[in-house]
């Protein structure tokens, strides 16, 4: 399959490119993991990647997202696997905390090596 280029490979097998060649759209759309892929899920991981742990509200004011927004997307990334969610009271205050999982710091990092490689077969082509 010559189609596929260097980057896709590495992408798809946690290896580093040998030589970066042109990437289709259809590999890259193919290869891209929609959970993280999506904006407001990605800025929801990536500020659990540098924080050990976020509550609702300060994920919501970090994004400027709807409590909805919030919300839906964290659900999302819980449902991957990727965010813990546990829940408590603060006196008779309801407060949710999320933190990235193992597999989420995992995924992050697969992600970031595969979007560092599609720039780098841009930059190259």
């Amino acid at each position: 399959m010559a189609a596929k280029s260097a980057a896709y490979r590495a992408a798809q097998h946690d290896e580093k490119p040998r030589r970066a060649a042109p990437t289709t759209p259809e590999a890259t759309a193919v290869s891209l993991d929609r959970v993280i892929h999506e904006r407001t899920r990605l800025g929801i991981i990536s500020a659990l990647a540098v924080n050990d742990s976020l509550t609702f509200n300060e994920l919501k004011r970090l994004l400027g997202a709807t409590d909805g927004n919030v919300s839906v997307h964290a659900r999302k990334l819980e449902d991957a696997g990727y965010v813990a969610c546990t829940k408590s009271f603060a006196g008779r205050v309801p407060k949710t905390e999320y933190r990235l999982t193992a597999a989420g710091r995992r995924a992050l990092e697969k992600y970031l090596s595969h979007m560092e490689a599609l720039i780098r077969a841009t930059r190259e082509g």
